[in-house]
């Protein structure tokens, strides 16, 4: 009798640790953001009031993810979904056409249009600019407000805190650029990704390996060729790819020209310890990356 009341109370022991413990349910607003950089801002704007789930993993390339069943749960859960707008999200437009509570952040943003291979449309990247992330994190802290009023005044204060690093962040690159020779300002990059970037600081985009925004597109042998004279003839000292994409054919044409390939992290943050875990650090990070190789 004893030897029976142990058995049924040691398996009662062992199913009760063998039972997983359930998570804790997310805090505050559920938040879905389409890339890791909007969600960055989103976590800096939301603070302790929001939970934030990126759709795009780590180092995902934008232009090309399909999604998963398991983004189909993630937006219908949410209290609101963030994208960037302008064409980024286009492989996930029918998803997000049956989500509730989509906020464009980058609403109000003057858009630099793209007319390359007669594409039409604007130029997604948008982020190249800190002044345009000072808009994404005005445009977040007042769908959050909108979504959860009772913390209003948190979202917009944490938000002016992040613009005022936003701001700084913008004067040291302005100082940093300043090292280059302006004859040395000159942009080769994997996809035509850099516009805002060499709008603000003051590049000459020479050309790109993909002549488009969209990674999917591919160059053909003739835009291969004039890109590589482009580059002899201007004096380009290095071509810039972005983390997300495939350098194949990147480290084609600088090994054919003769230029260093220099890696950046563009459309995603870096995984832990690669040095571009926030939006500041990868900013920080591709800055300090092309000075040193154009300076």
């Amino acid at each position: 009798m004893l030897h029976k009341i142990f058995l049924t109370l040691t398996l009662a022991a062992l199913t009760a640790c063998s039972t997983p413990a359930s998570l804790p349910a997310p805090s505050g607003l559920r938040i879905v953001s389409t890339t890791s950089l909007i969600g960055d801002v989103a976590q800096r704007v939301g603070g302790d009031h929001v939970t934030v789930r990126v759709l795009l993993p780590l180092g995902a390339d934008p232009h090309a993810f399909e999604p998963r069943p398991q983004d189909v749960a993630a937006l219908s859960d949410a209290d609101v979904v963030l994208v960037n707008g302008f064409g980024l999200e286009e492989t996930l437009a029918l998803l997000l056409e049956n989500a509730n509570q989509v906020r464009v952040v980058s609403e109000g943003i003057e858009a630099l249009p793209f007319a390359e291979q007669g594409e039409g449309g604007f130029d997604p990247h948008v982020w190249q600019d800190p002044n345009n992330v000072i808009v994404w994190a005005r445009n977040i802290a007042k769908a959050f407000s909108s979504a959860d009023p009772a913390h209003a005044e948190e979202f917009n204060a944490n938000a002016e805190k992040y613009i005022a690093e936003l701001t700084a962040l913008d004067a040291w690159i302005v100082e940093q650029v300043a090292q280059i020779p302006e004859a040395n300002r000159k942009l080769v990059t994997d996809h035509t990704d850099f516009a805002y970037f060499a709008a603000r600081y003051g590049f000459e985009q020479i050309g790109a390996v993909i002549p488009s925004v969209s990674t999917g597109s591919a160059a053909s042998a003739q835009e291969l060729a004039a890109l590589e004279d482009a580059i002899r003839l201007s004096g380009v000292k290095a071509i810039f790819v972005g983390a997300t994409v495939s350098a194949e054919m990147s480290r084609r044409v600088a090994e054919d020209t003769g230029v260093q390939l220099v890696f950046l992290f563009t459309d995603s943050l870096s995984a832990v310890g690669a040095g571009a875990e926030s939006y500041l650090e990868l900013m920080r990070y591709n800055v300090n990356a092309i000075v040193e190789a154009l300076k």
